[in-house]
């Protein structure tokens, strides 16, 4: 495949596109008028061309995609868009070619802005009937090529159909010939929708629109529409969900009559309904494996529904008055809301007959409600709202009581979700009464903590979400007095649900449904001081909702204990550990809320649970009793750690620090002593500090001491009293080995603050224990912000003491210390820690990279002879890397560092590798001018390093995380910028060559390490599927590919990591490209793949292997592809082993590669 002819990203405006990510993908108007008119007016001169028709088709595609979430903004356009096109349909002389162009450009319009505003603008004049009709004498249904373009005709055939005019006006006369009689137009366009029904493709949706639309007219229904539904239901007999062939005809079929059925006239559609309700029942739909049939026949039943019941609008139904959200916050805020009254009107349709086919109908939407897939029960709920809103009050009312006949604990979580979704619909329409709220609610609140444990994991995070919905829809259904009885549990409950629940996105949800009742209800306690702190963003953090908000919430006595009686209740047992911590934790912030409450009641249960049998909630509880106890001790020293002692302590730390730079005569006092002494517990203590006070209590306490130390503890100017530099040396790198992080954080900012006098026959111990900090060990792998603060002292105490070549270690930086310090700093820059915090390391690298360039910039100004070539050269390789890595901060800084060597103030630094080239790649204008922040700015710039050798390999790994990330535009830029630079040495072996090969040394070498190689398995895959390595297809089992094969499968040796299995099976698909020995082991790891113990990974290779079959022509022979297409589409490749690995075997055997032999496992005796 050849490499992409788009331009390359640098070449746009960046900075237009960095503003409309910044506003969130608002655009105002439609602003790509001119480039799209350009691309349809050249569609004749591009379609000879196969790469610029793709391009110009991939470029209409991006303008319009653009626009898929607001495709309003097209409709002042449609019409010049569709004209253009049409022009070139319409046009005799114009190829077929051009016309299947012409109609793939307008599907891409209709898939962005949807068929229903798209049909209008069709020409639908008498005269365009003939033509669209001749126009299927051309197609093949079977062309998978031009499916676009048979989806277009039928959705043009389907508006001309509604033209006010009797067809057999039309038809002439029909006795063309004696003996030969011309079919009629009715009949025409009958045969045609009713062959492309049973399609495969897409053409299958517009033929049901065209059925909706042509059998409803007048003159045909009357003598068409009862042929067709015969021959619909004689279909759905003869056909069965177990095929494919089966599904696609039963789909099309059915889609068909549920449109007849919604857009017909009810009196048209009633005598057939029944014998339709019971051909539906013969289909056994429930039974079927497939989603969209059971879908199509859940909505199917409720038009039957419908049919059956007369169109009206329930007398019975509750109406709430006033709808306006800003009246409603207008009303609330005068104070003048008055409670209305709602009485219910008596049923003036009580006497109407309900057909007793309307029982089966509500019967199977009930059963739909627990069917297994989501889509089904919405459909299934959205009928059961329809169908009460016909039915007389006490019917509907037995419809409500079977609804809550779902909320069983018998009954599984998918009914518990359907039971939801109907109860949201039914109280959306009215059509739940304030006299069942009672019952209503009592199972809401159980659905909002709904949790049932499977196995290693647990469901329910689906029925809480749909709960918050219910709770979404009757904030607006209801007037505040019908819900005021409710008011305080169902506002506890969901503050719980946005604060506690392991879903981020029932979280969300919850703060939704929190935020509606507040502004339509109005009478959610503190509901704006909540929604304030726990909004859409601030909920989406798990640790900050349990440890932060929920402080804050619980601040509110009407939430405080429902939120620490369901912490003990449903999350300290929890199954999943990380949440039994977070709940300890967060009780041990609410206890200070409700000491009182906690002591005497949540402590003395949470004691008997740790006498359970479960394990969890042992766990929990025995977790729960050491961080409440320990809160509850810390609320007796308060008056010390409180709130005033903070203040204190930051103001007392200032004071000493301007009386020490006054200096104020206190030589020898024993204040001083007592100054010390705050200064080193303020330090040592910084852990039990609030952490919004933390940084600037720590901040004012190593100023104090640097002031402090530096007028009070020399005896001559310049001369250190030896006995306190002992005393405050040892202390201090004692201090460094503390098990409190923020400990070791303060002690060592102060070493990196004290005078040089202080520092001056120390050094060498000083920076060892500074080192020792930045070291990772496994207790303390997560203390990132000790390392981080450790690196910030060492360059300190470097600047402190200066640099001079030959002096000793113990007084300054020289050549026998320079060394340790450079490999201390280096060393940091791999610390790629994570934790619940994200990627922590990253603290450490900034601060190993801005020290590394104050450390090279001080030597460089004073001792250049001091910088080896093999240091300065791994300083600027790793700050590359850091350079194209994924994290916009740390690329920034990294390559503000990197710039900062590069163009030095004073003398250049020494033995920078290339620096002619870099000069002239990063020019000092680049310094001020690039926003390094920006990834549409910053890799098309650091790609350009690929080409020095020096820095290929680190600039390399750090692309392969960027390109293989998450970020869609670090993903996006980092792409381009790769492919654009491989598309540039697609003519030069020996760099390609040499790429290659660093490619392969960086995947080796990071072989097993998740961290690169998972994403480097997705570059890879993106870099086989555009074709970089193309060249390569020459030569059988080239080396490079023999080896990237090689490492491929060391990679998932064994592995039972899903992103990685995923990933790598993209690069085994791209990998058959390479012919000979590779392609032969290629396909024999996929084959395995394909009998993989883990369903997801059967599934995901069989259709990986399909996609490869067709884009990959020469792999599969031409006698057998159409079986082997057949095998791994129609297979379930997540059915049991055995049965799929018969369908592998056979697969070998049409590939022609050896069936793999099952290795029996070792028996233990």
């Amino acid at each position: 495949m050849a490499l992409s002819e788009e331009p390359a990203a640098g070449a746009r405006e960046d900075g237009a596109e960095e503003g409309a990510l910044a506003r969130g993908g608002v655009l105002e108007a439609f602003g790509d008028g001119a480039e799209t008119r350009e691309l349809l007016g050249r569609l004749r001169a591009v379609l000879g061309d196969r790469a610029a028709r793709e391009g110009a088709l991939e470029r209409f595609r991006v303008i319009m995609d653009k626009y898929q979430e607001q495709p309003h903004l097209l409709d002042p356009h449609l019409e010049w868009m569709m004209n253009l096109l049409l022009d070139i349909v319409q046009d005799k002389t114009s190829s077929a070619d051009l016309v299947h162009l012409a109609f793939k450009f307008l599907y891409i319009i209709t898939k962005v802005r949807g068929y229903k505003t798209f049909l209008r603008l069709f020409p639908h004049e008498v005269a365009d009937v003939q033509p669209v009709l001749d126009m299927f004498t051309n197609q093949n249904p079977r062309d998978h090529e031009t499916w676009e373009t048979r989806y277009m005709l039928l959705l043009w055939l389907s508006v001309t159909c509604l033209i006010p005019f009797d067809f057999s006006r039309l038809d002439g006369n029909l006795l063309s010939q004696p003996g030969q009689i011309r079919m009629s137009i009715m009949d025409r366009i009958l045969q045609i929708a009713e062959s492309y029904l049973v399609v495969s493709d897409k053409a299958r949706d517009a033929a049901a629109v065209l059925v909706s639309k042509f059998v409803t007219r007048p003159d045909v229904k009357q003598k068409k529409m009862a042929d067709f539904l015969d021959w619909s239901l004689c279909t759905l007999a003869r056909s069965s969900f177990q095929t494919i062939e089966g599904v696609i005809t039963m789909d099309g079929t059915l889609q068909a009559l549920a449109q007849i059925f919604k857009h017909g006239k009810r009196e048209d559609c009633l005598p057939y309904a029944a014998t339709v309700l019971e051909c539906l029942d013969g289909c056994r739909l429930p039974d079927s494996n497939q989603t969209l049939l059971r879908k199509l026949g859940v909505k199917l039943v409720q038009r039957l529904g419908l049919t059956f019941l007369k169109p009206k609008l329930a007398k019975w139904r509750y109406q709430r008055g006033c709808r306006s959200l800003a009246a409603n916050l207008q009303l609330c805020a005068q104070g003048r809301r008055e409670p209305q009254t709602h009485a219910e009107t008596p049923d003036g349709d009580a006497d109407d007959d309900v057909p007793e086919e309307v029982e089966r109908v509500i019967e199977q939407l009930l059963v739909g409600l627990k069917d297994k897939d989501t889509v089904v029960r919405w459909s299934a709920a959205k009928g059961i709202g329809r169908m009460a809103g016909r039915l007389p009050k006490e019917l509907a009312d037995d419809v409500v009581g079977s609804v809550l006949d779902c909320f069983s604990f018998q009954e599984t979580d998918n009914a518990w979700h359907g039971g939801c979704l109907a109860l949201a619909e039914l109280g959306r329409r009215g059509l739940l009464l304030p006299s069942r709220l009672v019952d209503v609610v009592a199972v809401i609140l159980k659905a909002l903590i709904y949790e049932e444990k499977r196995g290693a994991c647990s469901v329910g995070a689906n029925v809480r979400d749909a709960a918050c919905y219910v709770c979404w829809a009757f904030a607006r259904a209801y007037e505040p007095q019908e819900l005021k009885p409710f008011v305080a549990e169902i506002s506890s409950a969901l503050v719980i649900a946005a604060v506690f629940d392991r879903s981020v996105t029932c979280r969300r949800a919850a703060s939704a449904a929190f935020q509606e009742n507040v502004g339509r209800q109005g009478t959610f306690p503190h509901g704006i001081d909540i929604l304030t702190a726990a909004d859409y963003f601030a909920v989406g953090n798990r640790s900050n909702c349990f440890l932060v908000i929920s402080m804050f919430i619980a601040g509110f006595p009407e939430y405080t204990r429902p939120m620490i009686d369901h912490l003990v209740a449903m999350k300290i047992n929890h199954w999943d550990g990380v949440i039994r911590e977070l709940s300890a934790k967060a009780l041990s912030n609410l206890a200070q809320r409700a000491p009182e409450y906690s002591a005497t009641h949540v402590f003395p249960r949470l004691l008997s649970m740790t006498q359970s049998l479960d394990l969890h909630t042992r766990h929990g509880a025995v977790l729960a009793c050491a961080e409440v106890a320990h809160s509850l001790s810390r609320l007796a020293v308060q008056e010390d750690r409180g709130l005033g002692g903070e203040l204190m302590r930051q103001a007392v730390c200032v004071l000493i620090e301007n009386l020490s730079l006054s200096k104020m005569p206190f030589r020898g006092d024993a204040v001083i002593d007592g100054w010390q002494w705050l200064i080193n517990d303020t330090l040592r203590n910084l852990h039990l500090i609030s952490s919004h006070s933390k940084q600037q209590i720590k901040d004012a306490a190593v100023l104090a001491l640097a002031a402090l130390c530096s007028e009070y503890y020399t005896k001559e100017p310049g001369e250190v009293d030896p006995a306190r530099q002992e005393e405050l040396i040892t202390q201090y790198l004692a201090e460094l080995r503390s098990p409190e992080e923020m400990t070791r954080c303060g002690f060592s900012l102060a070493l990196g603050a004290l005078p040089g006098f202080l520092l001056r026959g120390r050094l060498q111990q000083v920076l060892a224990g500074l080192s020792a900090v930045t070291h990772i060990s496994p207790e303390d792998v997560s203390f990132a912000e000790s390392r981080r603060d450790a690196l910030k002292a060492i360059s300190r105490v470097c600047q402190t003491v200066g640099v001079e070549a030959g002096g000793s270690p113990d007084e300054v930086v020289c050549e026998e210390n320079v060394a340790q310090i450079f490999r201390t700093l280096l060393d940091c820059l791999r610390d790629y820690t994570t934790d619940s915090r994200g990627d922590v390391g990253a603290w450490v690298r900034e601060a190993a990279m801005t020290s590394l360039m104050d450390l090279t910039l001080l030597l460089g100004r004073d001792q250049p002879e001091l910088l080896e070539a093999q240091v300065c050269e791994r300083v600027m390789c790793c700050l590359a890397q850091q350079a194209s890595e994924k994290i916009d901060r740390v690329r920034a800084h990294a390559a503000r560092m990197f710039m900062a060597l590069l163009h030095a103030d004073g003398p250049p630094i020494p033995h920078l590798p290339h620096r002619g080239d870099l000069q002239e790649l990063f020019p000092r204008s680049d310094m001020a001018s690039v926003n390094w922040n920006a990834p549409s700015q910053a890799f098309p710039r650091i790609t350009r390093l690929l080409g020095l050798p020096a820095y290929r390999y680190h600039v390399l790994l750090g692309l392969a995380v960027s390109v293989g990330g998450l970020t869609e535009s670090t993903v996006r830029y980092s792409t381009q910028s790769l492919f654009e630079y491989m598309k540039g040495i697609q003519h030069d072996p020996q760099a390609l060559e040499g790429f290659g090969g660093t490619l392969l040394q960086v995947f080796e070498d990071n072989l097993l390490n998740d961290r690169v190689s998972v994403p480097l398995l997705k570059t890879l895959d993106q870099m086989l599927a555009n074709g970089c390595f193309d060249v390569f297809t020459l030569e059988e089992n080239h080396p490079f590919c023999v080896k990237l094969l090689a490492l491929c499968r060391e990679e998932i040796r064994k592995s039972r990591d899903v992103q990685k299995l995923r990933s790598s099976i993209g690069v085994f698909c791209g990998m058959v490209q390479f012919p000979g020995e590779v392609r032969r082991k290629a396909l024999l790891q996929l084959l395995l793949l394909l009998c993989h113990p883990f369903p997801m990974i059967r599934k995901t290779t069989a259709s990986q292997v399909y996609e490869m079959v067709l884009t990959y022509g020469d792999v599969v022979g031409a006698g057998v592809l159409d079986e082997v297409m057949a095998v791994l589409s129609s297979t379930a490749w997540d059915a049991e082993l055995p049965l799929v690995r018969g369908q592998r075997n056979r697969l070998c055997d049409l590939l022609g590669v050896p069936r793999p032999q099952q290795v029996p496992k070792p028996s233990t005796h």
